[in-house]
């Protein structure tokens, strides 16, 4: 029996890294020929202090781009110059500014693919959205205006979403996160922000958690202000390709292990019980087990390469730091996509990094 029906999930999650050339038109290629068209990208110059540049087609990208900063409370802004096509295996660039693609300094880009940048209305919840889903790999982009009353949208994934990073377009004020192993779903995180989660009660998610067709929000501006344009990046699990867990430190520098039951391309772990960063870890960037690389989605800061002490394996990773970011005895929660299953539906196995 297959484990997974995702033998390529570089068909549907993608990191390219490139050195900035400071010219318009500069096509980036992802490695191999998965034809990825993407829609979501997710952006961090790894030398240069500059925001994390979140950019989907859904809210528009080219000469109708429109930009968030996970490290900012700020509003959506306007750019034509950063992303200027999603291409397939890969997308176009401009010459933006120094932050984004400056003669030599080095760039990272986290991609998803959606539906090719297509929308359609959804009426499954009490308010209509504007959807594009892969159902496939369980992502979706959604779009809709806020009621300031709670109410529900539907996700278009047929599968529960497990993770929600949600952000008002409109206003300055904290992004929203929604994590199945959060306390309940009156618990939020901000991945602007170094807070351990805190109890919202029905301000965010109306502590109700998601289920197949929808997704509940309450009456914070956060992710519901009446009026204001609001977008959800929405995260079901798929076996062999993405997990959304938590785990316990051990404080012990032999750490836990948390199996995914896949290679890892893309870790991203946020310690919720204590004031600590986000963390970014993946298998593009210099760096190599056991001291890969890291970022912080909540810091326009550059790549820290100092040690975290973390291994890479062939189906999940091993903590091996008394780091509190990644091993102190509380309960820490993580989001993980693969580069390759463990098995695959032809029962070839991955190997460790």
């Amino acid at each position: 029996m297959a484990y997974t029906n995702i033998d390529d999930p570089s068909a549907h999650f993608q990191i390219a890294t490139w050195a900035g050339n400071d010219t318009q038109d500069t096509a980036i290629t992802f490695d191999g020929n998965s034809n990825l068209q993407p829609d979501l990208f997710w952006n961090k110059g790894r030398g240069v202090a500059f925001g994390h540049v979140w950019m989907d087609t859904s809210r528009g990208i080219g000469n109708t781009g429109k930009v968030l900063e996970s490290n900012s409370t700020g509003a959506e802004y306007d750019i034509n110059d950063y992303f200027e096509t999603a291409d397939t295996n890969g997308f176009t660039i401009g010459r933006g500014s120094a932050g984004f693609n400056a003669l030599n300094d080095t760039y990272i880009t986290w991609c998803w693919k959606a539906n090719g940048g297509t929308t359609s209305s959804n009426t499954d919840g009490a308010t209509t959205s504007t959807v594009q889903a892969n159902t496939d790999a369980g992502f979706s982009i959604v779009t809709w205006t806020g009621t300031g009353s709670a109410t529900t949208l539907g996700h278009g994934l047929g599968d529960t979403p497990k993770m929600l990073i949600v952000k008002n377009r409109d206003t300055a004020v904290d992004w929203a996160v929604y994590h199945k192993e959060l306390t309940n779903p009156g618990y939020v995180l901000a991945i602007n922000n170094t807070d351990a989660q805190v109890n919202s009660g029905f301000q965010r998610w109306n502590r109700t958690h998601p289920t197949s067709s929808v997704f509940s929000v309450g009456t914070g501006q956060q992710t519901n202000q009446n009026t204001n344009n609001m977008v959800a990046y929405c995260f079901a699990e798929k076996q062999g390709y993405s997990k959304f867990g938590k785990y316990k430190g051990n404080e012990n520098a032999n750490g836990p292990f948390i199996y995914t039951g896949f290679k890892p391309a893309l870790i991203i772990i946020k310690n919720a019980s204590v004031v600590t960063h986000w963390a970014i870890i993946d298998t593009k960037r210099i760096g190599y087990n056991d001291d890969n690389y890291r970022l912080y989605p909540n810091l326009n800061n550059i790549e820290n390469t100092s040690d975290i002490n973390l291994d890479i394996l062939s189906n999940g990773f091993k903590i091996r730091t008394l780091d509190s970011d990644f091993n102190n005895g509380a309960s820490i929660i993580y989001a993980a996509f693969a580069e390759n299953p463990f098995v695959t539906s032809t029962g070839i196995p991955a190997t460790a990094r």
